[in-house]
């Protein structure tokens, strides 16, 4: 089975084991609401490195709790850091996987079928730095947020820095550093960011630096 083939059966299997626990799950989100927010964001981040299921549905029904926006079917794998989840938008069907670093504060909204490749960073502020008389970590930060549309695929080890969107279809290949409009349906890498390809039928792994 080749790997889309094989990527596309886990997908499946998470999409159906979610629903087959869904109205479980929903009742543990109404009574997890009981619980004061900040004592449910302190719990999240003591639930970061729970392995295996029971950390994946503690840190989804958390999240649910928490973030702006949350929908069905997100898989928060161990030792993601997310900061100011109640700025976090997020859709169906997203995967963000072990040692990435969210940081909401700007505002971040990931839409559905989203996969975020481990050891991602992804910052919605950036620091304010052209008054010459003031030292830069005096002069505050400034928002920036980030929009990441629908189906997109973003390799390991991947930076994006504020103000970046990322349109629909779009793969971000590894080690990339995103801070402008990646357009839809491309294939991008490097930095600086570049056009590798557009994205067609063809199902080839050769000369792709994706992972």
């Amino acid at each position: 089975m080749q790997l889309s083939g094989i990527k596309m059966l886990i997908k499946s299997r998470g999409r159906d084991y979610f629903k087959k626990y869904k109205k479980i799950i929903n009742t543990f989100v109404k009574l997890f609401l009981l619980i004061p927010k900040n004592i449910r964001v302190r719990m999240f981040n003591s639930s970061r490195n729970f392995q295996g299921y029971k950390g994946l549905v503690i840190r989804y029904i958390l999240l649910k709790t928490i973030a702006k926006k949350c929908g069905d079917n997100i898989s928060i794998h161990p030792n993601v850091y997310i900061f100011n989840i109640e700025n976090l938008v997020i859709g169906n069907n997203v995967s963000i996987h072990p040692m990435c670093y969210l940081e909401c504060f700007g505002g971040l909204e990931i839409q559905d079928d989203v996969s975020i490749a481990h050891s991602t960073s992804i910052m919605t502020t950036e620091h304010n730095y052209l008054d010459l008389e003031k030292n830069i970590n005096d002069q505050g930060i400034r928002i920036c947020p980030v929009l990441i549309k629908n189906n997109v695929w973003i390799g390991c080890k991947v930076t994006i820095l504020g103000n970046s969107t990322i349109n629909s279809g779009a793969i971000i290949g590894a080690n990339s550093l995103v801070k402008k409009r990646v357009d839809k349906n491309l294939v991008v890498g490097g930095n600086p960011l570049k056009i590798i390809k557009e994205r067609n039928n063809e199902n080839s792994c050769s000369n792709s630096n994706i992972q």
